[in-house]
């Protein structure tokens, strides 16, 4: 008969869901787990088997608040009436979790978790914002892995609660005083693990709504890989870890070196080259410039054929009449003392004009090259330095464009082409723009 009422309480409740308090908890040396829940009115006797109470299932305690999850039986042996409980969860968790998905329905309804609002972070971000307690484990997490990664980064620290009924108010209040500063690049906001309530304040729509709304990009690197707040959502980056947030939001100081390595090999490779297409542009120049061998050959040629006819000529000398020869040794010195002053002196010009030439001609080549390699070396910033500019730059590195805008007490930044010095403005005097006394007035 007790069998008969336990199959029928079993198949009456199958499975309930049962809230109270933990009372009289046994743990036996089986594994299993004996307690009483009770309220206000009642008690049942529950059984937590060995099973069930591995890895995952919440730890019991007395005077803890729970919700079973349970079948109804009965223990026949004594014939009492007791719960066989399935899986335990601390009473109240459930109905945060409730809420958790109602409000991540309602704000991704609005589209506050889509990718496309979402913003890239700075590839070469100067400053980092951390957003934490002073006392979180987190933090020393972060400031390890920032300057271990990248030493240069400067870090401004903006302390907030990270827990309890008062930490979503004074992490807004942290976001608006960085974004009232402007002296960091992004924001990270951190914190180690927890349970659901433990991590409750990051799910705080007013919260959500802060960083959706915050003009710097926001990483959210709270809780534990398998730890999910609807801050993570909103976030345009959510890292797993605190530190892992720490590693994506700074480039590794190794990478930028790499990176300026293979940039200078670069640049170098490309100066080479162009040097190499002119020096080859100048040789091509100077084959395609006659020479002063082919220059000559032609007035060589015609002195030689006057050389084979003078000697035709001294052969055929017997066989001319005398007049004859005569005249013709007349003309032939008439011409010799006629012609060969004028080619020797033709021969001569050529002789000087070549080289010089060919010097002008090559000089402009390498006028040409050396140019080239004035521009690209104008191309550096420092050669603009060098010429006598300085560059100014206010305490956080920004570069001076407005004078106007100077304060007293200020620290300025004043750089040339190889030193920087520091200076702070104790009294600041306006006077007339010196260019403006070399402008006539009409």
């Amino acid at each position: 008969m007790v069998q008969a009422f336990s199959d029928a309480l079993n198949a009456r409740f199958n499975s309930i869901s049962v809230r109270g308090e933990v009372s009289g908890l046994v743990r036996a040396s089986s594994g299993h787990q004996y307690f009483h829940l009770k309220d206000g009115t009642a008690q049942l006797r529950c059984v937590l088997f060995r099973q069930r109470a591995g890895a995952g299932t919440l730890p019991l305690r007395d005077g803890q608040s729970v919700r079973l999850r349970a079948t109804v039986a009965i223990y026949e042996p004594r014939g009492d009436l007791q719960l066989i409980v399935e899986s335990v969860q601390a009473d109240g968790e459930g109905a945060l979790l409730e809420a958790f998905l109602r409000l991540k329905d309602k704000l991704q309804a609005e589209g506050l978790f889509e990718a496309e609002r979402k913003r890239a972070l700075p590839t070469m971000p100067r400053a980092v914002g951390v957003i934490t307690s002073l006392q979180a484990a987190a933090l020393q997490d972060v400031l390890t892995a920032l300057r271990r990664r990248s030493p240069h980064v400067r870090v401004v620290v903006y302390p907030a609660s990270v827990q309890g009924a008062q930490a979503p108010g004074e992490v807004v209040a942290a976001l608006k005083r960085a974004q009232t500063r402007r002296e960091v690049d992004l924001l990270l906001l951190v914190r180690g693990g927890g349970s659901l309530d433990d991590l409750w304040a990051f799910n705080d729509e007013t919260l959500v709504r802060a960083i959706a709304a915050c003009s710097l990009p926001v990483v959210s690197g709270v809780g534990h890989e398998t730890d999910f707040t609807l801050a993570d959502f909103v976030a345009d980056l959510r890292a797993p870890t605190p530190t892992a947030a720490a590693e994506l939001s700074v480039p590794s100081q190794a990478a930028l070196s790499g990176m300026l390595d293979h940039a200078a090999h670069r640049l170098h490779n490309a100066l080479r080259r162009h040097l190499q297409r002119e020096q080859q542009r100048c040789d091509r120049l100077a084959l395609r410039w006659p020479q002063r061998a082919a220059l000559l050959a032609a007035p060589l040629r015609q002195l030689a054929q006057w050389q084979w006819r003078l000697r035709q000529g001294l052969i055929d000398l017997p066989r001319l009449p005398a007049q004859h020869l005569q005249r013709l040794q007349a003309q032939l010195e008439h011409a010799l003392r006629r012609r060969l002053p004028q080619e020797r002196e033709r021969l001569n010009q050529l002789s000087l004009a070549l080289p010089n030439a060919q010097t002008r001609h090559i000089r402009a080549a390498w006028q040409r090259l050396d140019h080239a390699v004035q521009q690209l070396h104008l191309l550096s910033p420092r050669a603009t330095l060098a010429r006598g500019y300085l560059l100014g730059m206010d305490a956080n590195g920004r570069v001076l464009r407005d004078l106007s805008r100077l304060r007293s007490d200020e620290t300025l930044q004043l750089a040339d082409a190889q030193h920087a010095v520091r200076l702070k403005i104790q009294h600041i005097q306006t006077q007339p723009h010196p260019l403006d006394a070399d402008i006539p007035s009409v």
